[in-house]
């Protein structure tokens, strides 16, 4: 399998989104966005059709995809597939972006986990799918998102994510109720019997990172992740 995760460098975008947007949804210049997403699809190998963006909603819904879209691109928040010729993007700017792949089964997916939909539980019905397509042995990679410690919420709002994962209550670095999502994501991935590997870093923090709490009006970027012919996993 091939997988990975995008900053905000090396693309074509104007500030505020310069430079590697691949965002369509937040004000840039479609044509500036198009560029970036090709680039990535010749960063993974395919052809630009067949790297495949959903339109993500902040919930729980998973898709099946087999090939490119024939139309819009569905509203869900995971995405699985068994067809080494695509690869699957989720998009963020402080949520977590998740990748899972079997590559001896062929299976792989890609989901998006805001808090909202960590605490309806995509995570598990993206691997629930995976595993009925024939998944036994999966690998997640957790990718940056917005650090617990930067990720202040209402009081019940904690609670309520505590309630589905109770590592995901934090505290902000102002003492205030925080949330760390990928944490509460990483937790799940773990009583699931998923393995995973979790790519440092906070979106807030980080410059080359885009982040909505930080900036309001930013670009996003990608978590991607492709099978490989042959199922070796390399």
């Amino acid at each position: 399998m091939d997988w990975g995760f995008t900053d905000a460098r090396d693309g074509v975008s104007r500030e505020p989104w310069g430079s590697l947007n691949l965002g369509g949804h937040v004000g840039d210049d479609p044509a500036d966005v198009e560029t970036n997403r090709a680039r990535v699809a010749v960063a993974v190998g395919v052809p630009r059709g067949r790297l495949l963006f959903m339109n993500q909603c902040h919930g729980a819904d998973v898709h099946v995809v087999q090939e490119p879209w024939a139309g819009p691109a569905p509203a869900v928040d995971a995405l699985v597939t068994t067809n080494h010729d695509l690869a699957l993007a989720v998009l963020v700017a402080d949520c977590t972006p998740v990748l899972l792949a079997d590559p001896a089964a062929g299976v792989a997916a890609a989901a998006h986990a805001g808090r909202p939909g960590m605490t309806s539980g995509i995570v598990g019905r993206t691997v629930a799918v995976m595993r009925g397509l024939g998944a036994t042995s999966i690998t997640a990679a957790v990718g940056p998102s917005v650090c617990g410690r930067c990720y202040e919420v209402p009081p019940a709002m904690r609670e309520e994510a505590a309630a589905v994962s109770a590592v995901s209550a934090a505290v902000s670095w102002t003492g205030t109720p925080a949330v760390d999502v990928a944490a509460g994501v990483v937790d799940q991935l773990h009583a699931l019997d998923v393995a995973v590997r979790w790519v440092p870093g906070c979106t807030r923090e980080s410059p080359d990172l885009y982040s909505y709490r930080r900036d309001r009006q930013t670009g996003r970027f990608a978590g991607v992740v492709r099978l490989l012919p042959g199922g070796d996993g390399r």
